[in-house]
């Protein structure tokens, strides 16, 4: 009987075993890399950061502050790269083509606010930038 139980266990095992390396293989990974031009200070990035490294899916986010873009990783079957930049908006920022979420711009940080404003509004004397 013990060689009986034994030999079960040990089955068990190794079919357990070959399945979770084979679902690892399975898991493919996108990569990305974002405009966001409406994050402007270390608050912005680091709210961009915390929050969307959290959304299922989301294997790792670094934001560049100077070259106003944000990389991201995900796991294809876990999420797409468009639900990651409506996430994005819905934190208050541009991502890519997708403009922010309004009621969101609202409830950001004063100082991010302020970095939006001078963003889209004209300088004095009605020049714009081309």
């Amino acid at each position: 009987m013990k060689t009986f139980f034994l030999l079960v266990t040990t089955l068990m095992l190794t079919t357990t075993t070959g399945f979770a390396q084979y679902s690892q293989q399975q898991k493919v990974a996108g990569k990305a890399v974002i405009k966001t031009p409406t994050v402007q200070c270390d608050v912005c990035k680091d709210r961009v950061e915390f929050f969307i490294s959290h959304e299922p899916g989301v294997t790792s986010v670094k934001v560049n502050i100077k070259q106003k873009t944000t990389t991201v990783t995900w796991l294809n079957d876990r999420t797409t790269l468009e639900n990651i930049k409506v996430a994005i908006a819905n934190l208050g920022y541009d991502a890519d083509d997708i403009e922010a979420e309004e009621s969101a711009v609202k409830r950001l940080a004063k100082d991010c606010k302020l970095h939006r404003q001078a963003l889209t509004t004209p300088p004095p004397g009605g020049a714009q930038k081309q």
